[in-house]
């Protein structure tokens, strides 16, 4: 186990090059991160998972998403960027979709559900550039709150999202819970 910082530390030390969804991947993988040096970035909402910004600089950053019981994303991408995640504590379900038809003048997109993927105890997971729609799950049946710790670089600040019951698709502007350990001034918890 190693702290969060020293985590950012080797991330930091990657070249350009090196920074690939593998070498990332396998980093994580390999360097769990000791919980108590994260724990002062979980903020917890009963209405929204929370996006908890830990760093951040031109090539990436580091969020802790805090999720209750029954707390879910929307179905979304992530502006062509690449993305890696664990969940140091409870345990998530991803689900990936492909897109079987789109019409981006209507907004109109039709998705079909493929692969899941279960999120606990350290296990890495990347959000693949070839597939990269998908939703994130903190199902009732789980029983307990979790946090995911994601990396994504470039860093982005809006993305696509998408709703199955209208089988349509809009730009979300995206924002932070907290930054730096400190709650944002317009977040209501």
């Amino acid at each position: 186990m190693i702290t969060v910082e020293k985590l950012i530390q080797k991330l930091r030390s990657l070249s350009d090059e090196e920074f690939t969804c593998d070498n990332v991947y396998e980093l994580l993988a390999e360097n769990p991160v000791e919980v108590d040096s994260i724990s002062r970035y979980f903020f917890w909402s009963n209405k929204f998972y929370t996006r908890n910004l830990i760093y951040k600089d031109e090539r990436f950053e580091l969020m802790a998403l805090c999720w209750e019981v029954g707390q879910s994303s929307q179905i979304h991408n992530h502006a062509n960027q690449k993305c890696w995640m664990v969940v140091p504590v409870g345990k998530l379900r991803g689900q990936n979709f492909r897109i079987a038809e789109i019409d981006e003048e209507r907004k109109y997109c039709k998705l079909i559900p493929t692969e899941t993927f279960e999120l606990s105890n350290w296990l890495a997971a990347k959000v693949e550039l070839e597939e990269p729609i998908h939703q994130i799950l903190n199902l009732p049946e789980f029983g307990s709150r979790a946090v995911s710790l994601h990396i994504y670089s470039k860093p982005f600040d809006r993305c696509l999202c998408y709703c199955n019951k209208t089988n349509t698709f809009k730009e979300v502007k995206l924002f932070y819970t907290s930054v730096y350990g400190k709650l944002c001034e317009n977040i209501i918890l």
